[in-house]
């Protein structure tokens, strides 16, 4: 099975300079999960927002990379169901003409 969690946006402080470690911007997260369904065991999506949401804001990361490899931690522990894991984090509103994002 593919599990999608598309366009996930709050605020979190995720960044490197003065105003990104002031104020929390917002973040979107997209993530593409592959588990082997067995009745009774499945990924819950709902569960999984909220780790997502926790993780982030609680850690207040400098770099994406970093949120990357944390929050990929964080995931495949919370749900060893999880047989692959992409991820991507994006900062919409960091500079006027484009979003910026990372993905692992």
């Amino acid at each position: 099975m593919i599990l999608r969690i598309e366009h996930l946006e709050f605020d979190a402080i995720i960044g490197l300079l003065d105003f990104e470690r002031d104020r929390p911007q917002r973040v979107r997260i997209d993530l593409t999960a592959t588990y082997d369904y067995q009745p009774g065991k499945y990924l819950d999506y709902a569960e999984m927002v909220e780790v997502i949401k926790i993780h982030i804001i609680q850690q207040k990361y400098e770099l994406l990379e970093e949120a990357l490899e944390g929050l990929r931690t964080t995931l495949t522990a919370a749900f060893p169901a999880i047989e692959t894991l992409h991820i991507t984090i994006a900062k919409p509103d960091i500079l006027p003409d484009c979003v910026v994002s990372l993905s692992i």
